[in-house]
């Protein structure tokens, strides 16, 4: 079984831990705040993480960002929401609420198979070990 890390919580509240490219046995991602092989060029290029409002500061996540929630972010949550019913923004609330080790219970209860417990993918209907069908619950802040 897989265990998520909470150095795998990008800037922008999402989980690479339950990310395909992660989660993929081929040409691994590392994960947004890590440097390696694997890496998709939109994640090396990614506007958020390399935003300008970020350079120089301490700040690791959006919402210490003067301009949270900024536009390239709500967007990012839409798509996420639309297409996958997860939301970075209720992600990062969470994580300011509660802090990052309430948030990684959470998403370890929220992001494990029922059937084999593996991590699920975010991006795929179903396990990725398993072929179970992922029933992605959500839970409110």
């Amino acid at each position: 079984m897989n265990k998520l890390k909470s150095k795998l919580i990008a800037p922008c509240g999402m989980n690479c831990g339950i990310c395909l490219g992660y989660l993929r046995e081929k040409n691994k991602c590392p994960g947004c705040r890590m440097d390696g092989r694997g890496k998709p060029n939109f994640c090396r290029k990614c506007t958020l993480k390399y935003c300008e409002e970020h350079k120089g500061k301490k700040s690791v996540f959006c919402f210490e960002c003067d301009k949270y929630p900024c536009r390239r972010l709500k967007q990012l949550d839409k798509r996420y929401r639309t297409n996958y019913g997860m939301s970075m923004l209720e992600n990062l609330q969470y994580i300011q609420e509660k802090g990052i080790q309430k948030f990684m219970v959470k998403e370890e209860k929220r992001w494990t198979c029922k059937k084999c417990h593996s991590i699920v993918c975010v991006h795929r209907p179903n396990c990725l070990d398993c072929g179970a069908q992922v029933v992605k619950t959500k839970y409110n802040i």
